[in-house]
């Protein structure tokens, strides 16, 4: 959900926020007057829709839901040439990095139960003693 999708949901900010933290999500919206936070992910969604879901006719929600995940797995991670990877597919990319070099991967943050940071000895960065 992004911002633009506040415009319909009743209440405005704080619901948003609130719905969002009760399943464990971070809220993630661009700094003001920033418009690149979210690129990757604004260019992804623009492949996204104009070679695969404008491009096809889809039966019902499933048959949408398997014909992206086709489109991810088999298509844009293997196949589809990415500019910011030298003309590469991701896996290809990946390969070529060896598994030692993830440091530009990626990846995705979920909130965590207090007490399950609690039960590690961990509490907002700092050690606890146990």
């Amino acid at each position: 959900m992004n911002l633009e999708s506040l415009a319909v949901f009743p209440g405005g900010m704080e619901p948003y926020v609130a719905m969002l933290r009760q399943h464990q999500m971070i809220p993630s919206m661009s700094r003001p007057a920033n418009p690149y936070d979210h690129a990757s992910c604004e260019s992804f969604l623009k492949t996204l829709k104009r070679e695969e879901i404008y491009a096809t006719q889809y039966r019902d929600l499933w048959d949408l839901r398997s014909h992206i995940e086709i489109f991810i797995e088999q298509y844009y991670n293997r196949k589809r040439l990415h500019s910011a990877l030298g003309s590469r597919p991701p896996e290809e990319f990946e390969h070529s990095m060896g598994s030692e070099h993830t440091v530009g991967a990626a990846t995705m943050e979920y909130f965590r139960p207090a007490a399950e940071i609690r039960s590690e000895g961990v509490i907002e960065g700092k050690e606890t003693s146990q």
